[in-house]
């Protein structure tokens, strides 16, 4: 369950300039919350869709997944379980390194729910990212069973079982929802 930190804090710079913590804290709407400790599902839903995603993605530049990445645009500062940037999104040091700061939203956001987490805190999360331009989002609901699919500029939708999900566009992945609860074997 989220818990609300230091009230007193209320510009993003301010939260910015604060140390991070474990688990990552976000800035929400001149306040701050603290992530739930990711436990056993979460965890390797998030690492298996990441790798799932990277090695479909990342080799041939289209776009990368990164899990627990700070994302800093608008009024918020939010951490989703999974974000995914497009390569021209991406930030790279002059050496080709990554960046550290990402200040734009992702293009893809996935949110994993976990247990006693409430689930309209991140819905609200992946609307905001869908106000800002990111394309898709996913709420991945490992107690139901069930992923909410969030497209940009359409009504969002709930599957299970064999439908098939939507993906970043440009990448080549067909994945079930059972394909990815079939991830925590």
């Amino acid at each position: 369950m989220a818990t609300t930190l230091q009230p007193q804090i209320s510009t993003l710079a301010e939260f910015l300039a604060l140390p991070e913590t474990k688990p990552a804290s976000e800035f929400i709407g001149g306040s701050i919350e603290q992530k739930p400790m990711p436990q056993g599902q979460h965890s390797r839903l998030q690492l298996k869709l990441c790798n799932l995603i990277n090695d479909v993605a990342e080799a041939k530049q289209i776009a990368m997944a990164l899990p627990e990445l700070r994302c800093t645009f608008g009024d918020r500062s939010i951490v989703p379980d999974v974000a995914i940037f497009r390569w021209p999104q991406i930030p790279f040091e002059p050496n080709g390194d990554i960046g550290n700061t990402f200040t734009t939203r992702p293009d893809w956001i996935i949110e994993i729910l976990s247990p006693d987490q409430k689930d309209t805190k991140v819905i609200r999360n992946i609307l905001y990212c869908l106000r800002y331009g990111t394309s898709l989002g996913w709420l991945v609901s490992p107690a139901d069973r069930a992923i909410l699919v969030f497209p940009a500029d359409q009504s969002p939708s709930e599957l299970s079982g064999n439908n098939k999900l939507p993906v970043l566009s440009g990448l080549n992945m067909d994945i079930t929802v059972n394909d990815v609860f079939t991830l925590l074997r």
